[in-house]
């Protein structure tokens, strides 16, 4: 059997604000309640990530998302229709440009309780096989 995520829990300071915009940007099914205090937002048949609200304090966890030359186009009209500042680079200013430099195209964003999601066409840690 090979191994797969299936899900991870993203510590949130408004779970169902999160899970929607997360969603609603990459065009994704969500729900505000599921089985625990959880909202889910399901990227695909096989990962959900599992917004809960806390008060604690939490790191700021990062997360990358391949998708098709497609679908990038339109998260990132998404995000852009938004009002969401994106980067081309891990760090530094937010200078709403495509990164292109390690093959395909990517940026990053973060989401109002500061994780980083990044979204790419092209795999820079895995190669092709």
């Amino acid at each position: 059997m090979t191994i797969e995520l299936d899900h991870t829990i993203v510590p949130s300071r408004s779970q169902v604000k999160s899970a929607k915009l997360l969603a609603e940007l990459l065009g994704v099914a969500w729900a505000e309640k599921s089985v625990g205090p959880f909202s889910p937002v399901y990227v695909n048949c096989g990962l959900t990530l599992d917004f809960q609200e806390t008060e604690d304090d939490f790191p700021i966890y990062h997360f990358c998302f391949r998708v098709t030359e497609a679908e990038f186009d339109a998260i990132l009209e998404r995000i852009k229709t938004a009002g969401i500042k994106y980067r081309s680079m891990l760090r530094g200013s937010m200078d709403m440009q495509i990164n292109t430099e390690v093959g395909g195209r990517l940026i990053y964003w973060n989401e109002p309780d500061g994780h980083q999601w990044e979204m790419l066409t092209v795999s820079y840690a895995r190669q092709e096989r």
